[in-house]
C-alpha cells in the first residue's frame, strides 16, 4: 500500500475508485481485507486531512458521474471529517484538555506492550505492525483497535489517541481525537462502542477467530462539559503582504498568490509539537508540502526546523490560511504571545457554512448535507 504526495497522484487514487469500486462501497466497506487488499475503501483520507484535495471537491468529484442516492453513504463518510472539525472549532477546550491530560499520564509496561505489539491478542499485535509499518489502518479496525485498548487493555484513551496521531499519516486533532472519545464513550455520553469477537472475525474473512476481549465494559466517564463557543474571526480586514500556511491546509488554487511579496509553509518539527509525529509521517508531510509548492511559480519558503522565528523577524502582520484547531493554531497562539502580530486569518467560507450544522450530533449535520451541495453546487 503506497501513497502518493501530489495532488495529480491524490485525484488519479480519487478516480480510479470512482471507476472501479465506489458502486460496492455500501457493500464491502466493512471489511479488513488486510493492508494489500483495500479496493473496497477510497484511502483518500491522507490527502483529504491535507486537503491536497479537500472535502468539497472530493463530493462534487464523485457528484459528477453518480447521483446523490447512490453514492450517499460514501458522501456521508466525507463529510464526517467535516463535522468533527466543526464539532471541535466550537469546542476547542476539548483539545487543549486533550494535551494537558496527557502531560500527567505517565508510560508504565502495559502500555509499553500495547505500542510493542506485545500483547496476548494477535490481531490487536497485527495492527500495530501495520499501523507502524503502512501509518495506515482501516476505519473499521480502528474502532475494534481503540475498544481494545480502552476496554481490554485498560489504557488510557489519551495515549491511544497520541499514538494514533504519532503514527497515521491521515491523523488531525478533530477526527482522530473525537473518534477515540466516541469509543470510549465520553463523547456521546454513555454510549460506547465495544468490540466484539464475531464482528472482528466477520469482516476479517475470518483472519481472526476466538478473540478473548472484554465485550461487557460500560462507558467511561468524564464529568467535563464543553459549553458552545461562537467561531473565532479573529480578522483584522487588513491585507497582508505575508501569507503563511501549513501543511493541514494545501489548497492554495484558491487564492492569489500575487497578492503577496513573502509566502511561507511552516511545518512544525517535533521540538514544537505537543505531539511527537514519527519520522516517516514528517516525511509525508514535507514531501506533500515540496511538491505543492512545485505546482506555483511564485516563491515559497518551507520553514520545517526551529528557524521559525528568525525567519519571520521584522514581519508584524500575516494573512494565514486557517489551520483549525489543534496543533498548529496552538503553535500561532503561542507566537502571538512572544510577538506582538497581527494575524488576519482566510477560511473557506463552506467550513463555516458546515460548521454551523456540528452543533449537535452527527445526524443533525447528516440531514443537512442536501442543503450543502444545492448551496455550494457540488453535484
Amino acid at each position: 500500500m503506497k501513497f502518493e504526495t501530489t495532488r495529480q497522484g491524490a485525484l488519479s487514487k480519487l478516480d480510479h475508485f470512482i471507476e472501479n469500486e465506489i458502486a460496492n462501497y455500501n457493500f464491502k466497506r466493512n471489511f479488513d481485507l488486510g493492508p494489500k487488499e483495500r479496493q473496497n475503501v477510497s484511502c483518500l483520507s491522507p490527502y483529504i486531512t491535507h486537503r491536497l484535495i479537500n472535502e468539497y471537491e472530493t463530493v462534487k468529484i464523485v457528484l459528477k458521474k453518480y447521483p446523490y442516492q447512490k453514492v450517499e453513504k460514501y458522501i456521508q463518510e466525507v463529510f464526517w471529517r467535516v463535522y468533527w472539525k466543526g464539532w471541535l472549532e466550537l469546542r476547542p477546550k476539548v483539545w487543549t484538555d486533550f494535551v494537558e491530560d496527557l502531560k500527567i499520564i505517565e508510560d508504565d509496561e502495559k502500555l509499553y506492550q500495547a505500542k510493542n505489539g506485545q500483547t496476548e491478542i494477535d490481531c490487536f499485535n497485527d495492527w500495530v505492525r501495520e499501523l507502524k509499518e503502512f501509518n495506515y489502518l482501516h476505519n473499521h479496525t480502528r474502532m475494534w483497535f481503540a475498544s481494545i485498548w480502552i476496554f481490554t487493555l485498560g489504557l488510557p484513551w489519551q495515549k491511544g489517541a497520541e499514538f494514533f496521531l504519532k503514527h497515521l499519516y491521515d491523523g488531525d486533532a478533530a477526527s482522530n481525537t473525537l473518534s477515540w472519545r466516541w469509543v470510549a464513550g465520553i463523547q456521546t455520553k454513555g454510549k460506547n462502542y465495544v468490540a466484539q469477537s464475531w464482528n472482528i472475525e466477520k469482516f476479517t474473512n475470518n483472519r481472526y477467530q476466538k478473540i478473548k476481549l472484554n465485550d461487557n465494559a460500560v462507558p467511561l466517564i468524564d464529568s467535563r462539559e464543553y459549553k458552545l463557543n461562537q467561531i473565532d474571526n479573529d480578522e483584522n480586514n487588513l491585507p497582508s503582504k505575508n501569507l503563511i500556511f501549513f501543511e493541514n491546509d494545501l489548497n492554495l488554487e484558491k487564492f492569489n498568490l500575487d497578492n503577496y511579496q513573502n509566502i511561507y509553509s511552516i511545518l512544525l518539527d517535533n521540538e514544537h509539537r505537543k505531539i511527537k509525529l514519527d519520522g516517516k509521517v514528517l516525511e509525508f508531510k514535507k514531501k506533500l508540502i515540496e511538491n505543492t509548492i512545485k505546482i506555483f511559480p511564485k516563491n515559497i519558503k518551507l520553514i520545517s526546523n526551529s528557524s521559525y522565528f528568525d525567519l519571520l523577524n521584522g514581519k508584524n502582520d500575516f494573512d494565514v490560511i486557517y489551520p483549525a484547531v489543534g496543533e498548529n493554531k496552538s503553535f500561532l497562539n503561542n507566537f502571538r504571545k512572544k510577538r506582538d502580530i497581527k494575524i488576519n486569518f482566510l477560511r473557506d467560507e463552506r467550513d463555516i457554512f458546515c460548521w454551523r450544522f456540528s452543533n449537535k450530533g452527527y445526524f443533525n449535520f447528516k440531514s443537512n448535507i442536501p442543503k450543502i451541495i444545492a448551496d455550494f453546487k457540488l453535484s
